[in-house]
């Protein structure tokens, strides 16, 4: 259903969300961090919008919409300013940046992928860059705020986009409406990391072995 007319206003729709709902967990974490205003909104603008540029560069949609559409600018400032201004409400939600985190990851993840497939893409690219654009703005919130990136260390994170972008692309595959693999796939994604942070699924995680001179010398003395 790539070829249909809707998928250009879904594409629009799901991207316009996702930046809505990823400024809000960039800038609840600079709340969190304590940054000034100019900050807070910095970090809204560059969590919202990295996952969405690295896609259409690496599709050659250029420039990206993030930097060629208004909209994407004032609802990553409209989001930065209303966590700024109202965070004591938005901080009553349950840990409110991995709440926003997983909900714009599943967005991205599938807007990344319809896109990715609507300018020709192959399945299995598509469903890599899908993945890439849900990422995208999480590392970007971490590496500004000086933190390992959750994708390297959260339960579940990439895996989680991946599996949405996978719905997609079978979804696609079976000629389902897009409206119906988008929704599919968000749910799947959204579903599939809260429950990884509920209940600490995660992949193998790297143990690096005691060395003995690693290991401190009690002092005799």
């Amino acid at each position: 259903m790539v070829g249909s007319p809707i998928i250009p206003t879904l594409l629009v729709v799901l991207d316009i969300v996702g930046t809505f709902v990823f400024a809000l967990s960039g800038a609840a974490a600079g709340v969190k961090r304590e940054l000034d205003v100019f900050g807070v909104l910095v970090l809204s603008f560059c969590a919202a919008t990295a996952g969405g540029i690295a896609r259409d560069v690496l599709i050659g949609a250029v420039p990206p919409a993030a930097l060629n559409d208004w909209r994407y600018l004032v609802t990553a400032l409209i989001a930065g300013a209303i966590t700024f201004r109202w965070y004591p409400a938005i901080s009553r939600l349950r840990n409110p940046v991995q709440l926003f985190d997983a909900a714009g990851l599943a967005l991205f993840a599938v807007s990344g992928t319809q896109k990715a497939l609507a300018y020709g893409l192959s399945p299995f690219m598509a469903a890599l860059l899908g993945m890439l654009t849900g990422i995208g703005g999480g590392v970007a919130r971490d590496i500004l705020l000086s933190e390992v990136p959750s994708v390297l260390r959260a339960d579940l994170y990439a895996v989680a986009a991946l599996a949405g972008a996978v719905v997609v692309v079978g979804g696609d595959f079976l000629g389902l409406h897009s409206a119906v693999t988008a929704f599919l796939g968000a749910v799947v994604c959204f579903v599939l990391r809260l429950a990884a942070i509920r209940y600490h699924l995660h992949l193998p995680i790297a143990r690096a072995p005691i060395v003995q001179d690693d290991v401190p010398k009690r002092d005799h003395t």
